[in-house]
């Protein structure tokens, strides 16, 4: 059996991180070489995302969705999420031609099953995130020690659970002289602001969720092509479309949208309600097919653009808006965003030379490293947490 004590020795070494996100597409997977005291401590050997089966992510969404699993759904969800992480890792490794063996670790995020952080909570309500994706079954299957479950313990802080992947952020983004906005557009999108010459305990580094990022327009894509299309491949409906103002001034009520920081969202307030009604008020107003597509674009460009003005631009200096995600490959919502933020470049992540599709992945990888070196993964200031904290737990194989 790998030994691992809370202190690993000195790198290099080899890991995976693994993510599943909102949109409910697959696992992403991330080979890492993590060596601390290089220029650049983690570099990315390996990337790919593996789809889930049809069927198994239908039942991902229905469980997500407005009925109550039972008590059994949800446990076998759990292990059959461990089977699709295990699995992603071993193909990973396999395709870039290393040994399982050689693995020290592996970071797995699982995927978001509900969230309620604190300042979301009604009265009454007790603040608590759970995450699906058994890390038993990845050890088991792999032979690897896995960390996951990283979120609790910032929750169990008053914190938020998220967003934690500044901390990738920091160091793969930060820079002496330029301010940044890091940009993720995922199922939900957020964003890290990181001032010239940021660290972990810079006064004025924040990171939030701004609101959807591709969860309502592939919402609006399977209710439009009647669940034959899962997204507006390159942003071709919504460019052909005009965005209504009416509709979209409707959307940006929700009260998410003026929530001060840290704040954090997910499914629970912008997935299937959310889009219902956008799709009842769309088809009330009598839009176009084409114009649901475009205004639903354009809240997701319209909400990132705002949160930016208005939370991060009074923290001070700012030149650039890095994307990274899914919605770095819609041209659409990459124009939208460039027009609504005329003073910043807008540029996505692999025009500053990071794979912006495997960040989040490469993120936990470092969590996960942090965490075996007993340091804290998560940073107050973003998430409202009352500490730094060490977030995850350690699985060792048989």
């Amino acid at each position: 059996m790998k030994k691992i004590a809370l202190k690993i020795e000195r790198g290099p070494h080899l890991a995976v991180g693994l993510m599943s996100g909102n949109s409910h597409d697959g696992v992403s997977a991330a080979l890492v070489r993590i060596q601390e005291r290089r220029r650049t401590p983690v570099e990315l050997l390996s990337f790919k995302t593996y789809p889930y089966d049809t069927r198994f992510r239908a039942r991902l969404l229905a469980a997500g969705g407005p009925g109550r699993p039972g008590v059994a759904e949800i446990s076998q969800l759990n292990f059959g999420l461990g089977r699709a992480f295990a699995g992603a890792a071993l193909n990973l490794v396999r395709s870039a031609g290393v040994p399982i063996e050689e693995l020290s670790f592996i970071g797995s995020h699982g995927h978001t099953f509900f969230h309620l952080p604190p300042r979301a909570a009604n009265r009454g309500a007790i603040p608590s995130t759970l995450q699906l994706g058994e890390p038993a079954v990845i050890a088991a299957l792999t032979g690897v020690p896995v960390v996951a479950d990283f979120r609790p313990m910032d929750v169990a802080l008053g914190g938020e659970g998220a967003p934690l992947a500044p901390l990738i952020h920091l160091r793969l983004f930060g820079d002496r002289s330029l301010g940044r906005v890091v940009q993720n557009i995922g199922g939900i999108a957020n964003c890290t602001y990181l001032p010239p010459g940021a660290q972990p305990d810079t006064p004025g580094l924040i990171a939030f969720d701004t609101g959807p990022g591709n969860m309502v327009i592939d919402g609006v894509m399977a209710r439009l092509s009647r669940g034959r299309e899962r997204m507006d491949l390159d942003g071709r409906v919504a460019a052909q479309g005009a965005v209504s103002s009416r509709l979209l001034a409707e959307m940006l009520r929700h009260p998410y949208f003026a929530r001060r920081c840290p704040k954090s969202t997910g499914r629970e307030e912008f997935g299937d309600a959310f889009i219902d009604r956008l799709w009842s008020r769309s088809r009330a107003l009598k839009l176009a097919p084409r114009d649901i597509a475009a205004t639903a674009t354009a809240l997701t460009a319209r909400t990132i653009a705002d949160a930016v003005r208005r939370f991060v631009m009074p923290l001070g200096p700012l030149a650039e808006l890095i994307v990274a995600g899914g919605g770095a490959r819609n041209p659409t919502l990459m124009a939208m965003l460039a027009r609504e933020l005329p003073d910043l470049r807008v540029l996505r992540a692999a025009e500053a030379g990071v794979n912006g599709d495997a960040l989040e992945a490469i993120a936990f990888a470092v969590l996960a490293y942090e965490m075996l070196n007993g340091r804290p993964g998560n940073i107050p200031s973003v998430t409202g947490a009352r500490t730094p904290a060490v977030l995850g737990k350690l699985t060792m194989p048989p």
